[in-house]
C-alpha cells in the first residue's frame, strides 16, 4: 500500500515562501539575541525545507508560529520599524483567505488566525497610518484605507 501525501497546499502562492523569511527574520531579531544575518539564513532554510519536504499540517504550524509573532508585535509597544510585521501579516492573512479553494479543514482549522491576523494588523495600521499592503511589501493600490 502506497501512503501518498498531498501537495495541493504547495500550489496556494509562492508569496510566503518569497515575503516571510526576511519578514520573520526582522521579528525574531527584535524579540531575540541572534543577529538578522543568522536568523535570515535559518528562516529560508526552514521555510525551504518545508515547502521540500514538509506536509500542509507543518507549514501551518509554522504559519501559526507567524501569526504569534506578529500579534505579540502589535501587541507590545510600537516597533521601530512595523513593516515586517506587516509584510508578514498580510501575506499569512491572505494565504489563510486561499485555503478556502482547498479540500479539507484547513481554512476552518486558520479561523482563529484569521481573526487575530486582521486584529493585529488594524492595530499595526493605525499606529503607522499604513494602508493595507499589497503582497509585494507595498501599499495595495486597490484599498481605499
Amino acid at each position: 500500500m502506497s501512503v501518498r501525501r498531498s501537495l495541493l497546499w504547495l500550489g496556494l502562492t509562492p508569496e510566503p515562501e518569497q515575503e516571510l523569511p526576511a519578514a520573520v527574520a526582522a521579528l525574531r531579531a527584535s524579540a531575540g539575541d541572534h543577529p538578522l544575518p543568522y536568523l535570515l539564513a535559518a528562516e529560508r532554510r526552514r521555510v525551504e525545507r518545508l515547502v521540500l519536504r514538509g506536509t500542509q499540517r507543518g507549514w501551518l504550524s509554522y504559519l501559526g508560529e507567524v501569526t504569534a509573532l506578529i500579534v505579540a508585535a502589535a501587541a507590545g509597544p510600537a516597533p521601530a520599524d512595523p513593516r515586517p510585521a506587516l509584510i508578514a501579516g498580510e501575506v499569512v492573512l491572505e494565504h489563510h483567505r486561499m485555503l478556502i479553494g482547498l479540500p479539507g479543514t484547513g481554512y476552518a482549522r486558520t479561523a482563529p488566525q484569521r481573526r487575530d491576523l486582521e486584529r493585529a494588523l488594524s492595530r499595526l495600521r493605525s499606529r503607522t497610518g499604513a494602508r493595507p499592503l499589497g503582497l509585494s511589501g507595498h501599499p495595495d493600490p486597490r484599498s481605499t484605507a
